[in-house]
């Protein structure tokens, strides 16, 4: 069989670094572009983060593209406190690549094109605001037909947020975004909601083995990962993930999924989608439970995860 062909769709920060990464050290992956977004830092800093990950990983042959910079209604939120101002710690590399190195197709007629050249293969993975996402299938409705999987890193179960009251941060950045993708496309999504992710948390004990690794992969981990150490560990980053203490890369969760399926051991399909109007809830994931809605397309939600499969990915990304 040949190897799975992937799209992804990030706003690079710590997290999504880590997500590229587990990618790219998947021998059944062919990564065949990264298209950036707005979301945890400037649309600038995104790209330039994309960059830096491709070029420790010796990858710079795969394509990047700038996208949307600010969301569909012109909001602009950031995740600084996390990530740091610049996405990926605050800890500037001099030899970094330029943005001149950035592909000058945009990022959203790349994803058009790059999935219509290859009709039912792609699988996309939008690990941040799905901004570009919505306006691929706002500028060609037949864009979710051609794609094979959506996956998501993104929205929450239970109402419970992480930037707002009940807003999970990359629903939350472009709630119309959201809404758009979970009420349009039609090919088969699946969604690693915050509550997935925070249940599954890894040990400081396993974090702390994986950044110290004998490798430059693990010595610019090790760097780029001391600031959102330092955040979740904090009284507030323990508020957010509901005083369960421990490493969550986010985004490899979704990433894991596309890789091998088998790392989800428990789904609940459901018709899902996004509160725009609530004063305190909007960009909240509505589970349609009752199908009141009747929506033809149901998303997978990850429940479960295989945590000794999901370590070994991780594990991966930095040898």
């Amino acid at each position: 069989m040949g190897k799975k062909l992937l799209l992804m769709d990030v706003d690079c920060g710590v997290d999504d670094a880590q997500a590229i990464m587990m990618a790219l050290a998947a021998p059944n992956v062919q990564l065949l572009g990264i298209t950036c977004c707005h979301g945890n830092t400037s649309i600038d800093n995104v790209c330039k983060n994309v960059l830096r990950v491709l070029k420790v990983c010796h990858r710079m042959e795969i394509p990047v593209f700038r996208g949307a910079c600010l969301s569909l209604l012109g909001d602009n939120l950031h995740a600084s406190v996390y990530h740091g101002k610049d996405g990926l710690g605050d800890v500037p590399d001099p030899s970094a690549p330029g943005l001149e190195q950035v592909q000058t197709e945009h990022a959203v007629n790349a994803m058009i094109r790059i999935v219509a050249e290859h009709p039912g293969q792609v699988s996309l993975v939008a690990i941040g605001p799905l901004t570009n996402v919505a306006l691929a299938v706002e500028m060609d409705p037949t864009f979710p037909s051609k794609l094979k999987h959506l996956y998501i890193m993104g929205g929450n179960m239970q109402g419970r947020g992480n930037v707002s009251v009940c807003g999970e941060f990359n629903f939350r950045t472009d709630p119309e975004a959201a809404y758009i993708v979970l009420n349009q496309f039609t090919c088969p999504t699946y969604i690693s909601t915050w509550e997935y992710c925070i249940r599954h948390p890894l040990s400081w004990e396993f974090f702390k083995d994986w950044v110290n690794q004998d490798s430059a992969k693990a010595q610019f981990m090790k760097r780029i990962t001391a600031h959102s150490e330092t955040f979740a560990k904090s009284e507030r980053g323990l508020r957010e993930q509901y005083q369960t203490p421990g490493f969550v890369p986010c985004d490899s969760y979704a990433v894991a999924a596309m890789i091998d399926e088998s790392v989800v051991t428990e789904w609940e399909e459901c018709g899902v989608s996004v509160e725009l109007r609530g004063s305190l809830t909007r960009g909240m994931m509505v589970l349609d439970t009752l199908d009141l809605l009747k929506k033809e397309s149901r998303a997978f939600l990850m429940k479960k995860c295989n945590i000794e499969k999901f370590q070994q990915l991780m594990v991966s990304i930095l040898k």
